[in-house]
């Protein structure tokens, strides 16, 4: 044992205090979601550079609300399962509207939304059976996360203020279309792999 009123004891973590439902980060979090419908009308009335504006500010706000959580200990169960709704809806509403409206590849949204569906369909379906899959985000999803977001926001400005890459677009689609595979089957077998004993 260490002796008494020596700072070479184990130091033990404080212990995590759930925060509120009303917390300045699930706020934030809240109006992100907010913008889902207001992004699809700006994109269904061709309003591409307004659109890229409220996007942009979308994903930023998703990096601010997640370093305010844990800058200030405001983590909540409401929180941590409002976030990936609402940057689920904001990525598949965009998606799909911007191939409705025939700014972005039809089969790539296709991919992207089918995709999620899977992999919902296939935890729920799991979970009906008694054997709920233990998944957790992975690098590799992060980062499909990630390139989804920024390619989405990459159409909306080439298409709302003209820059002029179209060649550029053509090859980022079929990188996000490889991630977006890539990331979808190593869901599949995270989920079917047998539980460690």
């Amino acid at each position: 044992m260490s002796p008494a009123g020596s700072d070479h004891g184990p130091k033990l973590r404080p212990p995590v205090v759930e925060a509120g439902a009303f917390t300045l980060p699930n706020l934030i979090t809240l109006a992100r979601l907010c913008a889902v419908p207001g992004t699809i009308w700006l994109i269904i009335h061709g309003r591409l550079d307004w659109a890229f504006i409220l996007f942009a500010a979308a994903g930023i706000s998703d990096a601010i609300d997640g370093w305010m959580a844990r800058r200030w200990h405001l983590r909540s169960a409401l929180g941590a399962l409002l976030d990936p709704v609402a940057d689920k809806a904001l990525l598949v509403g965009t998606y799909v509207t911007l191939a409705v409206t025939g700014v972005m590849p039809d089969w790539l949204a296709i991919l992207v939304v089918f995709r999620d569906v899977l992999i919902v369909g296939g935890v729920l379906l799991l979970t009906l059976l008694g054997t709920p899959p233990r998944i957790h985000p992975s690098r590799l999803s992060k980062l499909n996360t990630f390139t989804q977001i920024v390619y989405a926001g990459l159409v909306l400005l080439v298409a709302g203020f003209s820059p002029g890459l179209g060649w550029a677009m053509n090859i980022l689609a079929w990188g996000v279309a490889a991630i977006t595979a890539f990331s979808g089957l190593a869901y599949a077998r995270e989920a079917l792999r047998p539980p460690s004993p």
